[in-house]
């Protein structure tokens, strides 16, 4: 259960990262009451799934998540810049998360 919040956890990050960009720097009501909704429940459920899995690989994992999903949703919603050299750093960043979760000793 911890992995699978720790996932939700790193999904809300995703969420509150691309929101910061919609808020205009909290200008905007409703993009900003929705994005700090998102980092409320991104950091629960980061700390839930901390009380289980190692904080180090936790930490990292959230991380992980919400940088690999702010950069592909940044490439699809805001036609950042495609390059192969970004998109291999994006599949190494997937398969060290993957790598971290394989490799914690935690289930």
């Amino acid at each position: 259960m911890a992995w699978v919040m720790l996932a939700i956890a790193g999904i809300m990050e995703t969420c509150w990262a691309i929101g910061l960009k919609y808020s205009d720097g909290f200008t905007k009501i409703i993009p900003s009451t929705l994005t700090i909704i998102a980092m409320i429940i991104s950091v629960y459920l980061l700390a839930k799934a901390t009380q289980t899995l190692p904080i180090g690989t936790a930490y990292t994992v959230w991380v992980g998540i919400g940088a690999a999903g702010a950069s592909i949703l940044g490439i699809i919603l805001f036609k950042e810049p495609v390059t192969l050299a970004r998109m291999i750093f994006l599949v190494l960043l997937l398969f060290s998360i993957i790598g971290l979760k394989v490799t914690s000793g935690a289930n």
